[in-house]
């Protein structure tokens, strides 16, 4: 034929196919591309596991791994069986062909099309299924341990008397199976119908029958078997009416049956369920009927049944029963409400007792002198003095302080001392130069305890250190100081190799160090370095000489990541602390079992609950939450985390607690016996403030036990705000040693205030005993002040404090130039029947970067003091007054100079004190504290030569001493020091 192309008549191009080389390099990167996907899954895997291995709790990854692994292939394997089946048995229920309608032309071309890849298509989508609903089962690993392992509570819910594991451990997995039943039929009725309706077993527009006979059948058994499940889902909710949420009385999250609850909703349920079993028998039934007329009518019913019976019926139930009723047909289950949640929180036994909240003694010597034995007041604020440890004990910039200390006890001389501490760590922000070797080599640990009295400053407005310098010295005794493992370690670091880290510097130069402990992960290994080099993204960790024979990597270094990984089921108190125990440094970690299926408990958010002025500027602080919703909770577990080795050990705290056992059966062997807790641990383990928060929220409503008084609402309380600040978030628990009315002797304490529901005078004081080990451990105790007094409250007494006009002007003296007032935590005292409030204010400014206790603010009874210490703002409150308070300072009246001397010497003391007195002065009103310290100082020591160089000429002379040891010194005492500091 000629070409008719108008073309060039030449050969042809081969288009399309590659060449060889072409087709063995893309097939060489597809496998290559393939490896590096497998590789970084293994990576993952394997240094998971290395990690596990290394803390001693590879049990945990390995039932972990074994549980989602079971449960992604079961349930994986039963969905892709169900929807195969059905796609299967639909193909081979497919009718024969027939004369075509111009539907089944239509068809015909997407039944040709897939004819060849059938067995792969079914493959593929069974697959598919089986993939997503493994992976979804997979993720319910707590779910199935704690049904299979879960044990009894030994007690019954009030309804449907079942032991309450029934809820708590059982409920969640029947609904689990429930829910991938649904998901299984209703996949299976959308799968079998495609393939009737692609094979012509259904019709939508052909003339004739819209079904054959066999896909009826089909469909009818699939939609008897979804019905069936509904039947059960109605049985289930007759349960679930016990952990139901909703609201009422203006309290979120009320769980539990109602009165519209048992008389509507409950037989309206069971109802449900029997017209669903009907329904479900008509559905089953079109196997020999072939019909869907009466399955169609009973699903009609069942519908109509569930809007009538489960809806309207319930509301008219409220509306014309309970609504002119409502206390009458409510009290009996907020009864049980308050009775459940009382118990599920450990509230039940808080005892409330009348306070008079003013005192009647007229002894003002004997409120002084029982101040003392009531509580060691403290004046060291540890959410405000972190800079001050910074400035004054960090040394060097590559160490820091978190930013809020921690209180703990430590005994001295047999007594023990409330304590303020904190870590000394490694802070890589300030090395003096980042890069890899730096960051993860050199720089790789904090080093030392820095820990100050509590209750005292020195005269200076600075802490009065019991451990302090570097390396740490104190009252602590020998420990091992290095810190690899603290809040503020969050970077991996290499140690024990060839690379020397930087152990501390002092006078002589730095000082290196190799790690010797046998934490982390040994690097030796060249499928190791690998696989951390791909799971850290770092590929330098591969091949540099950094790292040889002895290289450890250490990893998840805070002390909640290390405790949350070892015990993914609990959830972990957001202040970890440490304490020097038996020579080392523990971190000490609250850990809590929750669950939200406790029956009649109203549920709490514990993000929320646990949130305060703290938490808002701290996130380190905030609760790590596993389920954030919960309406049970135990403080069940005590962990430690050697701040060396980063060894985990959990401790068994509530022994009775069913969560923590069924745990227990579930991981055997993480949690150790509460009889292997040493005395010397045992010594700084405290209550938890995340607990104590949670409960005092609950308190705040549920301190009353009536149902009568619930329900009016007359009794709610609430946290009240912060005081200090003006962030709006609640005020936080303070520790503090003191005695409560009932109690003989001060016992280290967790306080807080309640104020009534939209008002700021005082409603009650709320105390815990935190001193682990003794008999009162975890005793609640309330004073309920009178509703028909006005006690003031927190905020009340802060506007006092900043109303007086003479503390105003004072405040306002010390807030001028680039000085700044931060008021410290305000302390509550119930004190012979009334309440003692101090607070400690401190000064950042001037050349200084840190506060300094400057004054403190005192109220008692309507009296209020505003000093330069504790002892002074007391005796002034109780009118006892003594020695012990310094003089007024003259306020820089310099028209009356120290008395002249004919003594040179004495003479030049003199001046170079009144120059010194002046320089002091000029300090005050520029407000720099650091200058008018330094001019203090130089003030006692001209003070202290001319006294020196008088006693001498007296000496000679014989004669009385007239010298400058009896003349006012400039600041009016005779020997002023840097304690005097201004009041204004």
């Amino acid at each position: 034929m000629p070409d008719r192309g108008g073309g060039p008549t030449g050969p042809r191009m081969r288009v399309g196919r590659p060449s060889r080389r072409v087709r063995t390099l893309l097939m060489t990167l597809g496998v290559l591309a393939v490896l590096g996907m497998a590789f970084t899954m293994f990576a993952g895997f394997w240094t998971d596991w290395l990690w596990y291995r290394s803390v001693n709790y590879s049990s945990v990854f390995t039932t972990t791994l074994w549980t989602k692994i079971g449960l992604f292939f079961v349930f994986g394997l039963l969905m892709a069986l169900a929807v195969g089946f059905n796609i299967w048995l639909a193909h081979r229920l497919r009718p024969p062909l027939s004369a075509m309608s111009m539907e089944q032309q239509n068809l015909d071309r997407y039944r040709m099309g897939i004819a060849p890849y059938k067995k792969w298509l079914l493959l593929g989508i069974t697959s598919l299924v089986g993939l997503i609903a493994g992976a979804s089962a997979s993720s319910q690993w707590r779910t199935w341990l704690m049904w299979v392992n879960g044990v009894s509570f030994g007690e019954k819910d009030p309804q449907f008397k079942l032991d309450i594991s029934f809820y708590t451990f059982d409920l969640p997995w029947y609904r689990f199976l429930l829910g991938f039943g649904f998901a299984a039929a209703i996949l299976s009725v959308i799968a079998a119908a495609l393939t009737h309706y692609l094979y012509g077993g259904l019709r939508i527009t052909s003339p004739g029958a819209r079904a054959t006979a066999a896909a009826t059948g089909h469909l009818s058994v699939l939609l008897g078997i979804f019905v069936t499940l509904k039947a059960v889902a109605y049985w289930l909710d007759r349960y679930g009416l016990a952990v139901k949420s909703s609201d009422f009385k203006a309290t979120d999250n009320w769980t539990g049956l109602r009165y519209v609850d048992a008389n509507a909703y409950l037989p309206a349920k069971t109802i449900l369920f029997c017209i669903a079993v009907i329904c479900a028998v008509l559905f089953f039934a079109t196997l020999w009927r072939r019909t869907w007329q009466l399955p169609v009518i009973g699903f009609g019913l069942m519908v109509l049944s569930a809007i009538l019976i489960g809806g309207l019926y319930p509301a008219i139930v409220q509306k014309f029963q309970v609504q002119p009723n409502e206390q009458a047909k409510e009290a009996p289950y907020v009864e049980k409400n308050l009775k459940a949640t009382r118990e599920a929180y450990g509230i039940d036994d808080a005892n409330v007792t009348e306070y008079a909240g003013t005192s009647t003694t007229t002894d003002k010597t004997k409120l002084r002198d029982d101040v003392d034995t009531t509580a060691s007041i403290r004046v060291v604020d540890p959410n405000i003095v972190s800079p001050t440890f910074q400035q004054l004990q960090q040394m060097r910039n590559y160490y820091a302080f978190p930013t809020n200390l921690d209180v703990d006890r430590y005994t001295k001389d047999g007594k023990d001392q409330d304590t303020v501490i904190g870590l000394r760590e490694l802070n890589l922000a300030g090395i003096p130069k980042n890069n890899w070797i730096n960051d993860h080599f050199r720089y790789t640990h904090g080093y030392g305890v820095v820990a100050a009295k509590g209750t005292a400053a020195d005269s200076e407005g600075r802490p009065v250190f019991t451990e302090s310098d570097l390396p740490s010295q104190g009252d602590l005794g020998m420990y091992q100081q290095r810190v690899y493992y603290g809040e503020k370690t969050t970077e991996y670091s290499i140690v024990g190799g060839p690379q020397k880290e930087i152990d501390y510097s002092d006078d002589s130069g730095e000082k290196t160090f190799s790690y010797t402990g046998k934490s982390g992960v040994n690097l030796s290994n060249p499928i190791n370095r690998a696989a951390y080099a791909v799971a850290f993204s770092e590929p330098q960790i591969l091949y540099s000489g950094a790292i040889g024979e002895g290289s450890r990597i250490l990893y998840n270094r805070t002390p909640k990541e290390r405790v949350e990984a070892v015990a993914p089921w609990l959830t972990i108190d957001g202040d970890a602390y440490p304490a020097v125990v038996d020579g080392k440094i523990q971190w000490i970690v609250d850990a809590y079992t929750t669950t939200n299926g406790y029956p009649y408990s109203s549920r709490t958010t514990l993000g929320d609950t646990t949130a305060d002025s703290l938490t808002a500027t701290n996130n380190s602080r905030a609760v790590v939450a596993q389920q954030n919703q919960v309406n049970y909770i135990r403080n069940s577990v005590k962990a430690t985390v050697d701040a060396y080795t980063g060894q985990v050990k959990l401790y068994q705290w509530d022994t009775e607690d069913p969560v923590l056992k069924t745990w227990m059966k579930a991981f055997p062997g993480t949690v150790k016996a509460k009889t292997e807790i040493s005395d010397s641990l045992m010594a700084h383990l405290r209550y938890p403030q995340d607990l104590f928060k949670v409960q005092r929220e609950l308190l705040s409503r549920y301190h009353v036990k009536d149902a009568t008084t619930f329900l009016s609402g007359s009794e709610v309380w609430q946290v009240p705000d912060d005081p200090t600040n003006t962030s709006g978030d609640a005020v936080p628990p303070y520790y503090l040693s003191m005695k409560m009315p009932d109690q003989k002797a001060q016992a280290f304490s967790l306080t807080t205030t309640f104020t009534p529901n939209g008002r700021d005078q005082l409603s009650a004081f709320m105390s815990v005993d935190a001193e682990a080990g003794t008999s009162d451990y975890g005793k609640i105790r309330i004073l309920k002040l009178p509703t028909n007094t006005s006690v003031q409250g927190p905020k009340q007494v802060q506007s006092q404090f900043n109303s007086e006009q003479d503390i105003a002007e004072t405040i306002s003296l010390l807030n001028r130039g680039d000085s700044k007032v931060e008021y410290g935590n305000l302390l509550t005292v119930p004190l012979d029947g009334g309440l003692l409030y101090v607070e400690p204010v401190y000064v950042r400014g001037g050349g200084l970067k840190y506060p300094l206790l400057r004054k403190v603010l005192v109220t008692y009874g309507g009296n209020t003091a505003f000093e330069d210490t504790l002892d002074e703002a007391l005796n002034k409150v109780f009118g006892a007054e003594g020695t012990t308070t310094p003089p007024e300072d003259d306020g820089g009246d310099t028209t009356n100079p120290p008395p002249t001397s004919g003594n040179p010497t004495v003479q030049e003391a003199l001046n170079d004190a009144q120059k010194a007195f002046e320089a002091g002065q000029e300090a005050l009103k520029k407000g720099d504290w650091e200058a008018y310290g330094v001019a203090q100082k130089d003030l006692e020591e001209a003070l202290q030569r001319a006294e020196d160089a008088q006693a001498k000429e007296d000496k000679t002379s014989a004669k009385p001493s007239t010298g400058p040891s009896a003349s006012p010194s400039p600041s009016g005492s005779p020997s002023s020091s840097p304690s005097s500091s201004p009041s204004g």
